[in-house]
């Protein structure tokens, strides 16, 4: 079999074309690749960065907060403490000042129930020695 030069050129060249533009597109494949990694990279330090600097915000302000609320609370037992204090003394105040009125009005209604008693005894005998029992030597008159 006999081929001409011409024919081997042909065939050479597009070998030589077709593995150029390959390893050219390969070459360009790879190069998009690394930028893609490289601000792939880049974007990843980036958010890292951020996402450190939020986290150290919201510690900051969680602590900042958490202290806030901490001296409310202790403001608010501190007053809470107090109010109740205050207001058992007047609680138990206002129970003695009860205590007493009862006890002088239980000491009053009990002087002036043995009052009544004792006029009630007093108006039964009365009425008893009215009424009295039928006296035989006297008739009855019609």
């Amino acid at each position: 079999m006999f081929v001409s030069v011409e024919t081997l050129a042909i065939v050479i060249s597009a070998i030589g074309i077709v593995l150029t533009l390959g390893t050219s597109m390969l070459a360009g494949f790879a190069w998009c690749v690394r930028r893609i990694d490289a601000v792939d990279t880049k974007l990843t330090d980036r958010i890292d960065a951020v996402e450190t600097m939020l986290t150290d915000r919201i510690d900051a302000v969680e602590t900042k907060l958490t202290d806030r609320i901490d001296a409310v609370e202790t403001r608010l037992d501190a007053r809470i403490d107090a109010l109740d204090t205050k207001l058992t003394d007047r609680i138990d105040a206002v129970e003695a000042r009860l205590s007493d009125r009862i006890d002088a009005l239980d000491l009053k209604l009990s002087t002036r129930i043995d009052a009544v008693v004792e006029d009630t005894t007093a108006i039964k005998i009365s009425i008893a020695r009215i009424e009295g029992p039928v006296r035989h030597l006297v008739v009855p008159g019609r």
